[in-house]
């Protein structure tokens, strides 16, 4: 390491005990255990941010009442309840309200396709997997949870003004940002 920056640190009894049973365990110095910490610590808090937006997401769907959580064998209770119940032409004409709805709610909110879309996986409806903000792959558990979403989506991407591109696998939707 060329010309290093020396620092000086005070550690109370317990770090400082903490610190030797590190260096006698590890086999390293002192300065190289203390930059290892220091780089995990710095990966830990990247790690925290994403935790903290998707906790962030959480109070805010949550906190205002208008949201629930949702167990996930309910979940498929009720998307099969929409397979095969009465009345699915009403559900749909609903369902497609609310998208509505939730666009105009999320106009200021949300700027980008991706922001939607991250703030749905939150909602665990899909796994989300992409390689940029503009080639998305949303992977789904059922077929009805796939044509929810994609309902949905079409929607909202259409009512936010939002242009994008759909395309339907057997458990994916592939969702490409055109502009």
């Amino acid at each position: 390491m060329r010309n290093p920056v020396r620092i000086t640190i005070a550690l109370d009894k317990d770090t400082s005990k903490l610190l030797e049973e590190l260096k006698a365990e590890t086999k390293l110095s002192q300065s190289e255990l203390l930059r290892r910490a220091l780089k995990h610590f710095a990966e830990q808090r990247k790690g925290r941010d994403i935790e903290k937006s998707r906790v962030e997401t959480y109070i805010d769907m949550l906190g205002h009442g208008e949201h629930v959580i949702l167990d996930v064998d309910h979940w498929q209770l009720f998307l099969g309840l929409i397979g095969e119940g009465t009345g699915q032409e009403e559900f749909w004409e609903a369902h497609l309200r609310v998208a509505s709805s939730h666009a105009e709610q999320l106009k200021e909110k949300i700027k980008t396709p991706y922001e939607l879309i991250k703030r749905l996986e939150a909602c665990n409806f899909f796994k989300l997997s992409h390689t940029d903000e503009t080639d998305l792959t949303l992977i789904f558990g059922s077929e009805t949870a796939r044509k929810f979403i994609r309902t949905f989506l079409e929607e909202i991407f259409k009512d936010m003004g939002f242009n994008v591109e759909i395309k339907e696998d057997f458990t994916k939707l592939r969702v490409k940002v055109l502009d």
